[in-house]
């Protein structure tokens, strides 16, 4: 019997131990699930603010002559657009147009990038982008020496802006980031985020972690935020629309079917997977779509349940869960590209009633 492996933690597990954090394991880390609920902690996002750890998220660095033309061939976005000081969402796809992983691209200066990557994918990412570079670029997982930390909700510029005097942080805009000081401490600043509010995501090396941690946390349950765990992390992306990787998409999951075509730029120039996903479009007979439901009765539909349309079996569940906001059960299916509106779900051996809805949710 193989022995358990451990579990990684953050910088700022003995905080959340001291939080009384319910902890649970995601894609290798001890992260905190929730504080105090998960619905309290969504709602507070929504109307104030939260404080998310998130530096189990990965750090990659590719820098240094060829690192532009590296950049550009690995991703499905145009990184060629990119001024200093932006961030683009993006792709890498493999050569059967598979998503490797979804990230976000920082561009610090010509050829000077960091490739921030879900957690669970880190090492198979940085394999992934070492095997493809041909360009002599340096590339470094810088990973373990940085913390993340997220500001989210409608009170994050004025709590943000009394740490950061030299700047006005509302002047930063969307996917745009600058690095200064909060706290004294220097950080990058980034306007981005995974739940649908104003906010920020905050990148400061990890001796630093308690040190910017600790005046946030303050501030933020001042305003009457609180601190946010994984679960209403995952409420409150699924609310935005946003997917989750390993879930609503995969290696065997092409764009198009992951319904995140506007983040695939054919006309850019040659990428990996792109003579696939090219075929793809043109023949434009997809497999399997990825779409938003809404149940019609109490039931909450969760990854891996069955989707059934007329007593076919025409998909499954990627994601789903009760929407605190909207007060209802929501969720991401993939499913026959030809599916009408009303579908049912298998929950336990019943059939509950869906219907197909746009997304965002909210």
């Amino acid at each position: 019997m193989q022995p358990l492996k451990q579990m990684k933690r953050t910088p700022l597990y003995e905080i959340h131990k001291s939080l009384n954090a319910k902890f649970t394991e995601f894609g290798g880390w001890e992260m905190p699930l929730q504080y105090s609920s998960i619905v309290k902690e969504h709602l507070a996002v929504r109307a104030t603010a939260g404080l998310f750890d998130l530096s189990h998220m990965g750090e990659i660095d590719v820098c240094g002559e060829g690192a532009n033309e590296l950049v550009q061939r690995l991703c499905t976005n145009d990184v060629s657009r990119l001024a200093d000081g932006q961030v683009l969402y993006t792709l890498l796809c493999n050569e059967t147009g598979g998503i490797v992983d979804d990230i976000l691209v920082y561009k610090h200066a010509d050829n000077d990038y960091t490739l921030v990557v879900n957690a669970a994918n880190i090492e198979k990412d940085h394999a992934w982008i070492k095997k493809q570079n041909d360009t002599g670029a340096e590339i470094t997982d810088d990973s373990d020496d940085t913390t993340l930390i997220a500001l989210q909700g409608p009170q994050s510029i004025d709590i943000l802006n009394p740490f950061v005097p030299e700047l006005d942080v509302s002047e930063i805009s969307f996917f745009r980031f600058v690095v200064g000081e909060v706290a004294g401490i220097p950080t990058a600043i980034s306007r981005t985020g995974y739940t649908g509010e104003i906010g920020f995501e905050l990148y400061v090396k990890a001796t630093n972690s308690e040190d910017l941690w600790n005046p946030l946390f303050d501030a933020v349950m001042e305003s009457g935020g609180l601190p946010v765990g994984l679960g209403a992390r995952d409420t409150l992306r699924l609310e935005a629309g946003l997917r989750l990787y390993g879930m609503d998409m995969d290696d065997s999951t092409t764009p198009f079917e992951a319904g995140l075509s506007r983040f695939v730029k054919l006309d850019k120039g040659d990428f990996i997977g792109k003579d696939v996903l090219l075929a793809q479009k043109e023949k434009g007979d997809l497999k399997r779509k990825l779409v938003g439901f809404q149940m019609l009765d109490r039931a909450v539909a969760r990854c891996g349940y069955e989707v059934y349309q007329k007593g076919n079996l025409i998909g499954k569940v990627t994601s789903g869960a009760p929407s605190p906001s909207l007060k209802c059960n929501i969720g991401f299916a993939s499913i026959a590209q030809n599916t009408k509106k009303t579908i049912e779900i298998d929950i336990r051996g019943k059939l509950h009633p869906a219907k197909i809805v746009k997304v965002p949710f909210i």
